[in-house]
């Protein structure tokens, strides 16, 4: 094998990395809003925000994010795009955000919905009885309880969705898939193109596995 190929594609494989990381942390950052939002309107018991909340979970989780990716940049985006302007619709870079981000609030959603519902419905009553009204019962004793139990499976989406922004390679977005995939095609290393692929993100999966331990360990002392 000849490992040079590597060395001499380096700068395209930081970049890469470098837009992964980006795009995973604006995905799990944008989707955590999204996911509160839509969490906390799936628990509402007002049909206006409770059924909106619930189709955008169920299509998002519901259809492959292969498909969302093509149907954002190549659809959705430019329709839209054309309605406000006569320009170029965005770059791969901005669907991928948008694409990310949206799938990955809908996830997110289902787990602050389980983490607050795993939270004994005595803590609301207890709340109230102090004089908080609904919200704030939420913020301030409800939603940092259930918090600390959503960790885990937010590390989890974490790491889902920096495997999972391979997938954006379909549209040339530059990451580190995308690297791989033009280093093999332009030169036919194989074998040294998509084995530096498996090591980097067994090495980025290993990093954010550890820095959740970490955080599960600091909740729990807390």
């Amino acid at each position: 094998m000849n490992w040079g190929v590597i060395y001499d594609y380096r700068d395209l494989f930081i970049r890469g990395i470098g837009y992964t990381v980006l795009f995973t942390s604006v995905g799990v950052l944008f989707g955590v809003l999204l996911g509160l939002i839509f969490g906390l309107g799936r628990l509402s018991k007002n049909p206006i925000l409770r059924w909106p909340s619930l189709l955008y979970i169920t299509i998002f989780r519901g259809t492959p994010l292969f498909v969302q990716i093509l149907l954002i940049h190549y659809a959705v985006i430019p329709t839209v795009w054309s309605l406000f302007t006569n320009g170029e619709p965005p770059s791969a870079v901005f669907s991928g955000f948008v694409a990310l981000s949206l799938n990955a609030g809908a996830y997110i959603a289902e787990i602050f919905r389980a983490g607050i519902q795993s939270i004994d419905r005595g803590q609301m009553e207890a709340g109230r009885s102090l004089g908080l009204n609904h919200g704030q019962t939420m913020r301030y004793i409800i939603l940092p309880q259930a918090f600390k139990r959503m960790i885990p499976p937010l590390g989890n989406e974490f790491i889902a969705l920096l495997k999972d922004s391979s997938l954006l390679a379909i549209i040339a977005a530059p990451e580190f898939a995308y690297a791989g995939y033009a280093t093999a095609k332009s030169t036919f290393a194989r074998w040294e193109s998509y084995l530096t692929l498996a090591a980097g993100y067994l090495v980025l999966t290993l990093i954010i596995s550890r820095f959740v331990a970490y955080l599960e360990k600091r909740s729990a002392t807390d």
